[in-house]
């Protein structure tokens, strides 16, 4: 594994958005103070005309971006996952999601890999906050490639759309020349019969190294990458609960209000199937390395095979 190369999906954002910007002229960038960790900073050197740093104000900032939207640009407002869902909440929904406009949202730095932040950066329940608004996507990436295709297919997505982007490298295991992106559907990248492993964000890597380690103790383990928590795919959630009777939910986010808990509403009304969801036990980080702190917080592949064995 060594040799697999590792990036972190808030640089795929800065990326992809620079990319973007080359090809749509209506795509113009707010950031709030944080363009260097946010990497919208790579946007801001290639159009420094069409990158706004509203400062520390990210409610300010995500009302500017309505108005922008409201105008018929296509505006990305960038934060810190804690900001820009938990402090801007209120124009989030009433700006935005209300009018139904056409802002994206790119948030990174979410979850407990945030590492020595501390708890009060570590956002683990932005899923839920941006689920509870209705008509907003909401997505966070596995690697480098999803996440590039994900910013495109928010980009022509008609809505407000929420993307959660990470600070810690993570392996790149797409192929750029074959990958191809929906809103909306997950992706199984293991076939298994035993239990179902439904993953996203940085712990898909986890999840399918989970799967390996499974297959040489005798248990298959199907694998699935469900990038867009909302809308869920449901069908296939269906299908992996019929085919593997069994399902773990596996996210960087609390358990209450996330993939979790949208996997579970989807099986208690259509195909009741017991479910485990491995994610932060409704509690609060605290400040350490990222690595030490996935591992201490259960989010690990180790957690993950422990998991299927007791169930």
């Amino acid at each position: 594994m060594a040799d697999v190369k590792k990036i972190a999906t808030r640089d795929s954002y800065g990326n992809a958005l620079k990319e973007l910007g080359a090809l749509h002229d209506d795509v113009i960038v707010f950031d709030a103070d944080l363009a260097a960790a946010t990497k919208t900073g790579v946007f801001k050197k290639a159009y420094p005309d069409r990158h706004f740093d509203c400062g520390i104000a990210e409610g300010n900032m995500m009302a500017v971006a309505a108005g922008a939207a409201a105008m018929g640009l296509v505006p990305f407002a960038s934060s810190f996952a804690m900001f820009a869902a938990g402090r801007a909440f209120e124009q989030v929904r009433n700006s935005i999601g209300y009018p139904h406009l056409n802002v994206k949202i790119g948030a990174t730095h979410g979850g407990i890999s945030v590492g020595e932040d501390g708890a009060s950066h570590q956002c683990c329940e932005d899923y839920a906050l941006m689920r509870s608004i209705p008509g907003m996507v909401v997505m966070s990436p596995a690697d480098d490639v999803e996440a590039r295709a994900m910013v495109f297919a928010a980009y022509e997505h008609e809505g407000p759309v929420y993307m959660r982007f990470g600070r810690s490298a993570v392996p790149v295991f797409h192929d750029p020349e074959t990958f191809r992106f929906t809103i909306g559907k997950g992706e199984v990248l293991r076939q298994g019969t035993d239990v179902a492993i439904i993953a996203n964000g940085l712990m898909v890597a986890e999840a399918v190294e989970a799967g390996k380690r499974l297959e040489a103790e005798g248990i298959s383990a199907m694998v699935i990458n469900m990038a867009t928590v909302k809308p869920l795919d449901e069908e296939l959630v269906i299908e992996a609960a019929k085919t593997c009777g069994k399902v773990i939910t596996c996210e960087e986010h609390n358990i209450l209000g996330g993939l979790g808990e949208a996997v579970c509403g989807v099986l208690a009304e259509k195909l009741p199937t017991p479910v485990k969801r491995i994610g932060v036990n409704d509690e609060f980080g605290h400040s350490g390395p990222a690595g030490a702190l996935l591992k201490a917080f259960g989010l690990s592949a180790e957690h993950i095979v422990e998991a299927a064995k007791s169930f």
